[in-house]
C-alpha cells in the first residue's frame, strides 16, 4: 500500500515541470538584465540570446541524460556526487550553486521591486523598490512552505499568464519595428555580442531547476528530459522574439537609461501608457515566478544538502521540518543582497557562478556517459562552451568591473573552504540517492571513470 500513496503525492506533470524551468528563466533574461545586456550587445542583443541559448542547450543535454538516469530532488548536486564522489569538490560546487541562486534571486527581487515602483509614478523613491522586492521574497518564501503541489500549481498559472502577455507584446510590437534600428551596419563588434551572450547566460540558468523537482514528478525518466528541452526552447523563442521587438522599437541609449524597467519603456512608442502598464504587470508575474521557482527548486535544496548531506525521499515531505531553516536563511541573504548590491555586479556574478557549476556538471557527466547512454562529443561541447563563455565574461570584467572578479574569487574560495571545514568538524558526507531505495551509503561514482 505504500507505493500507491507515494505515486499520488507525485503532483508535478510535464507542463507543471516545464513551467518551473520557464518560470526560472523568463524572469531573469527579459526583465532583470535587459538593460545591462543591451548596453553591451547593442542592437544585436537577440544574437546574444541565441548564442547563450545554444550554450544552455548543450548543458541541457547533460542534465536530461543525468536526470533521467538519476532522478533526485538533489538535481545538479546529485549529478556531481555521482560523477566526482563524496569529496570537497562536490560539496564546494554545491555551496557555489547555492550562492548562484542567492545572486539570481537578488536580481529577480530587484526587478520585481523596480517594476512595482513604476505604479507609484516616475519619481518613486528607491526605498519603494527595496520594499516591494523584499515583500516578494517574503511572500514566496512563505508559499514554498506549502510544498511541491502548491509550487507546481502556482507556477503553472503564473507562467501561462506571463507567456501569453509576452507573446502578445511581441506579436503587436513586430508591426512597429523600425528597421533602421536593426540594421547590421549598427551592430557592435563581435566581441561585444559574445560579451552579451556571456552575461545573458544567467537568463537560462532556470532550466536546471526542473531536475530538483524530479522526485515530485510523475514518471520522471520520461517527463524530466521533455520538460528540460521544452523549457529551454520556449524560453529561447520568447527571448529572441521580445528582444527583436525591443531593439527594433527603442534606441539603445533609451534602453540603458531605463534599464530597471526597460521592457515596459519599450512598449510606450507603440502601445502608449496602457502598454507600459501591461508590460509592467507582465514583469511582476515573470519576476515573481522566477523567485517562486528558484526558491523551491534550487536554493533550499542546495542549502539542505550542504547541511545534511542528503535529502528525504520526497522533497515536499520536509518543508515544515528541516526545510524551514534553509528557506529562511536563503530569504534573508537574498533580501540583504538585493538591497545593497549593484544590479550589474549581481548579473555578472550570477552568470559566472552558473557557468562554473553547469560546466562542472558536464565534467562529472564524462565519468558517467556509459551509464547514461550519452554521446561524449556533445558532453565535451557543453564543457567547452561553458569554459569559453566564462573566459569571455572574465575578460569583460577585467576591462570594466575588476572588483566583480575579486568578489567572485572570494565566493568560490568561501564555498570550498567552508565545505572543507564543515565536513572536517562534523564528519558530514554527501550521499547520492536512489529514489526507490534510498541513499547510496558509499557516495561513490556508480559508473566507469573512463
Amino acid at each position: 500500500m505504500i507505493e500507491p500513496t507515494r505515486e499520488v503525492r507525485k503532483a508535478i506533470g510535464l507542463w507543471a515541470a516545464t513551467s518551473i524551468g520557464v518560470g526560472g528563466m523568463i524572469g531573469a533574461g527579459i526583465f532583470s538584465i535587459l538593460g545591462v545586456a543591451g548596453g553591451i550587445a547593442g542592437n544585436a542583443l537577440y544574437l546574444s540570446f541565441i548564442i547563450a541559448g545554444g550554450i544552455a542547450l548543450f548543458s541541457t543535454y547533460s542534465y536530461a541524460k543525468l536526470g533521467a538516469r538519476f532522478p533526485s530532488a538533489g538535481g545538479p548536486v546529485e549529478f556531481l556526487v555521482r560523477g566526482f564522489g563524496d569529496d570537497v569538490l562536490s560539496g564546494g560546487f554545491n555551496l557555489l550553486l547555492w550562492f548562484g541562486y542567492v545572486f539570481a534571486l537578488s536580481l529577480y527581487a530587484r526587478a520585481f521591486g523596480s517594476y512595482a515602483a513604476t505604479f507609484l509614478g516616475p519619481n518613486a523613491s528607491g526605498l519603494w523598490v527595496n520594499a516591494f522586492g523584499t515583500a516578494a521574497v517574503v511572500l514566496f518564501t512563505m508559499l514554498n512552505f506549502a510544498g511541491g503541489r502548491a509550487v507546481g500549481r502556482s507556477e503553472l498559472f503564473i507562467v501561462v499568464t506571463k507567456v501569453a502577455l509576452l507573446l502578445l507584446f511581441a506579436g503587436i510590437g513586430v508591426f512597429f519595428v523600425k528597421h533602421d534600428l536593426l540594421a547590421v551596419s549598427h551592430w557592435p563588434k563581435t566581441t561585444s555580442v559574445l560579451y552579451g551572450a556571456a552575461v545573458v547566460f544567467l537568463a537560462y540558468e532556470g532550466f536546471g531547476l526542473v531536475t530538483n523537482a524530479a522526485e515530485d514528478m510523475r514518471d520522471p525518466r520520461r517527463t524530466l528530459p521533455r520538460a528540460l528541452y521544452l523549457s529551454v526552447l520556449i524560453s529561447v523563442f520568447i527571448y529572441v522574439a521580445v528582444s527583436l521587438v525591443v531593439v527594433g522599437n527603442l534606441p539603445i541609449a533609451r534602453i540603458v537609461a531605463a534599464k530597471d524597467y526597460a521592457l515596459a519603456e519599450t512598449a510606450r512608442p507603440f502601445l502608449g501608457a496602457i502598454g507600459f502598464r501591461l508590460v509592467s504587470i507582465t514583469a511582476l508575474f515573470s519576476t515573481a515566478s522566477a523567485i517562486n521557482a528558484t526558491l523551491y527548486g534550487g536554493a533550499n535544496v542546495s542549502y539542505q544538502i550542504a547541511r545534511d548531506g542528503q535529502l528525504p525521499a520526497l522533497f515536499n515531505r520536509k518543508i515544515w521540518g528541516s526545510g524551514l531553516e534553509g528557506l529562511v536563511i536563503t530569504g534573508v541573504l537574498v533580501i540583504i543582497c538585493s538591497n545593497l548590491l549593484n544590479l550589474d555586479g549581481i548579473a555578472m556574478l550570477g552568470s559566472a557562478v552558473f557557468l562554473l557549476v553547469y560546466g562542472a556538471v558536464s565534467v562529472a557527466h564524462l565519468r558517467l556517459w556509459r551509464e547514461t547512454g550519452a554521446h561524449r562529443f556533445v558532453v565535451w561541447a557543453a564543457i567547452a562552451s561553458c569554459a569559453v563563455a566564462f573566459v569571455v565574461l572574465a575578460f569583460y570584467e577585467v576591462q570594466h568591473e575588476p572588483a566583480t572578479l575579486v568578489v567572485l574569487a572570494a565566493v568560490v574560495a568561501i564555498s570550498f573552504l567552508f565545505e572543507w571545514g564543515y565536513r572536517a568538524r562534523t564528519g558530514r558526507r554527501l550521499y547520492p540517492r536512489d529514489p526507490d531505495c534510498g541513499p547510496v551509503p558509499d557516495g561513490s561514482p556508480q559508473a566507469s571513470n573512463d
